[in-house]
């Protein structure tokens, strides 16, 4: 192929097993497979995850849960972000769990109930601290009180009761998290106290999951550490919380990154010293070269900002790339080296063979990791390997 994500599923796979043997004891793995599993496949990366030992799933969409549930995928499933007037009732019939907000979310959820002529699961979530979804802690005790009472109606059954961390990748011991901590179980005694009793309560993210086990109460819910990226690597190694910038986990977790973006050479050719290369003529070869162009650009998913900034491997060199990143393509200057039409250049990997990570891109462009693997779009076939031991 021209260009193409290689995703290793049995990577998926190991670093969901890694992750439930982290799991504190009983807890179980929620593996979020939310934007196409983080860019890797939602269907392929749903189904390796939960032969990895993933007993739930997480997604953002409702369409995320139906296309999981159409793949014969059955394990639970929590969907936890709606709009007003989106129809619930397939995926109320699916038993796809909902994430609940609000009185309005739980009155629609049970409506969903009705015409499907089915009991809505819903999952009622509360806002710790993120300020972002979730019910706040002056609302949170009207909506148990109403959803306990939707319970005694038969339209909902709470599986669920969750909140989410704004700053678990700044370690275990950062002031927030222990705040936010101490708010959850304040909802979970609310909730208690309303009368409910749900299946499962989660808290803890990705860097959570590695680094706070008194947060793992009945799941962990891993996004990023599924694709064997590292949610904190600004951090050195478990109960070290020193800051360490160059530093990432994989190594010290056991996880493995599971896409590989690669991409070939289409064209080389020679120009003289003093060339302007690309959109602008931001790069202008010093001498006498040899470019390579490479059939991949910002459409694709390649940040703009990576121009005269990323590297990528060729030839088992890595080369920064020369000039703008265009719509389709960009330019590499390879100098004297014995580069041809049709070489395989590689922009990221599990970097065991030399070649740049996820993570390095990300520290080149002052972004994460999670955007580098998201944003690699829909013009690049994902093709799926089993190459971990």
């Amino acid at each position: 192929m021209r260009t193409e994500a290689r995703v290793d599923l049995s990577a998926v796979r190991h670093n969901v097993a890694v992750l439930a043997e982290r799991a504190a004891a009983g807890a179980g793995v929620m593996a979020v497979v939310k934007a196409d599993g983080y860019g890797h496949g939602l269907v392929p990366t749903a189904r390796a995850a939960v032969e990895g030992g993933a007993s739930w799933l997480g997604v953002a969409f409702l369409e995320e849960a139906l296309a999981v549930r159409a793949a014969g995928i059955e394990v639970p499933v929590l969907a936890w972000l709606t709009t007003p007037g989106e129809d619930l009732q397939a995926a109320v019939s699916a038993r796809v769990d909902l994430g609940v907000y609000s009185l309005a979310e739980l009155a629609s959820a049970a409506d969903a109930a009705r015409a499907a002529g089915t009991v809505a699961r819903v999952q009622l979530k509360a806002d710790t601290g993120l300020s972002r979804g979730g019910a706040q802690p002056a609302d949170w005790p009207a909506l148990c009180e109403a959803a306990a009472k939707a319970e005694a109606d038969g339209t909902v059954t709470v599986t669920g009761l969750w909140s989410h961390f704004a700053f678990a990748d700044g370690g275990p011991e950062h002031p927030t998290n222990s705040r936010q901590a101490a708010v959850f179980r304040e909802a979970l005694d609310v909730a208690a106290a309303a009368g409910l009793q749900p299946e499962v309560r989660h808290l803890a993210n990705s860097a959570a999951t590695l680094t706070a086990p008194a947060t793992h109460y009945d799941l962990v819910r891993p996004g990023l550490a599924v694709y064997g990226l590292s949610p904190v690597p600004q951090l050195g190694a478990p109960g070290d919380y020193g800051l360490r910038p160059a530093m990432t986990l994989e190594g010290d977790y056991g996880l493995r990154p599971a896409m590989t973006l690669v991409s070939t050479v289409a064209l080389t050719k020679r120009v003289p010293a003093g060339s302007g290369v690309s959109y602008l003529h931001r790069y202008v070869t010093a001498e006498a070269t040899t470019l390579a162009l490479v059939p991949l650009g910002y459409a694709d998913g390649v940040p703009r900002n990576a121009t005269n900034t990323a590297q990528v491997q060729l030839g088992g060199v890595r080369r920064t790339i020369a000039g703008t990143v265009c719509m389709d393509q960009f330019v590499l200057d390879v100098g004297d080296d014995d580069v041809h039409a049709g070489d395989e250049v590689v922009l990221f990997g599990p970097g065991d063979r030399g070649e740049p990570t996820a993570q390095d891109w990300a520290e080149r462009l002052g972004t994460i990791n999670y955007e580098i693997v998201t944003r690699v779009g829909a013009r690049v076939p994902r093709t799926y390997q089993e190459e971990s031991a």
